[in-house]
């Protein structure tokens, strides 16, 4: 692997920010758990709760998912992706916003 996607100890930077966002402070394996609504709810707790994050809660836990799912790509198999943009669905209700908006 090209050096430009390791940092010089050896690992993806975008590993270290799911596992050590300076904005919220995710539960452990948030990302591989099988409900998209625990999932979710497990993000919101986290944005809402954060004291660090620069933008609002449903901004901040939609951009941490949408970050992970984007950083995965063609590495995610097509179950664990449905069930992140149905986490993603979640949070909208969770939050009571609509696609648009």
């Amino acid at each position: 692997m090209p050096k430009r996607f390791k940092s010089s100890r050896g690992t993806r930077w975008s590993g270290r920010v799911t596992q050590k966002s300076n904005a919220l402070d995710l539960e452990a394996g948030v990302f591989t758990w099988a409900d998209p609504k625990k999932i979710a709810r497990s993000l919101k707790q986290s944005a809402d709760s954060s004291v660090r994050r620069k933008a609002p809660p449903f901004r901040s836990a939609m951009s941490m998912l949408a970050f992970y799912i984007n950083r995965a790509g063609n590495n995610l198999e097509e179950k664990r992706l449905r069930i992140l943009e149905q986490a993603k669905e979640e949070l909208r209700t969770l939050y009571q916003k609509s696609q648009q908006g």
